[in-house]
């Protein structure tokens, strides 16, 4: 339970913006406001790292000037879009980087001589993919509900929370999975 809730820490500054910016333009600007801050001073206290934290940075300084200062119609029609496409754009050059993102989470609880093991790197490469996913399926979904419509508006909501739990279950899940089957190999080998 501790893991989750890390994990949802960790993405507060989003988690802010997805529940205030939407309905009007004022809760949009104010959404993006109190985002920005929480990723500034969740970056000044290193509660927030990587690129989860430089994600949130960039998106939020050019989502703030665009919107607060310019007023910038393409910006804010397309909100979502560019919000689960920076997440997504960014969890995708971790891993073509080599440096999928969980791991800087994962090190937090896990001791320094498993960080190089083939399951260790295993389970990040496969969390960071399912976020991956996850927010490229997400900006599919925003881009859907910007331009297509087809769907009832409720139903874009729900399929992106489902998304999004569905990689937070997995990530408290097989982590524990592997772990398990780590100790249960230690200790046929004892």
């Amino acid at each position: 339970m501790m893991q989750f809730l890390k994990l949802l820490f960790s993405f507060a500054p989003w988690i802010a913006f997805l529940a205030i910016a939407h309905g009007s333009l004022e809760r949009l600007k104010i959404g993006l406001i109190v985002a920005a801050a929480l990723t500034l001073a969740m970056a000044v206290l290193k509660l927030h790292r990587g690129a989860i934290m430089w994600v949130g940075i960039a998106f939020f300084t050019y989502a703030c000037v665009a919107v607060l200062a310019f007023q910038d119609m393409w910006t804010i029609r397309n909100m979502g879009i560019l919000a689960n496409g920076a997440l997504a754009a960014g969890t995708w050059v971790t891993m073509f980087l080599g440096m999928p993102f969980t791991q800087e989470y994962a090190r937090e609880h896990t001791d320094p001589s498993l960080w190089t093991h083939p399951a260790f790197i295993r389970t990040n490469i496969i969390l960071t993919t399912s976020w991956a996913v996850v927010f490229t399926l997400n900006t599919l979904v925003a881009w859907l509900k910007t331009y297509d419509k087809s769907w009832p508006e409720w139903s874009y909501e729900a399929t992106s929370y489902i998304f999004l739990l569905s990689a937070m279950i997995l990530s408290n899940v097989y982590p524990a999975m592997v772990k398990r089957r780590r100790e249960a190999q230690a200790a046929q080998a004892d």
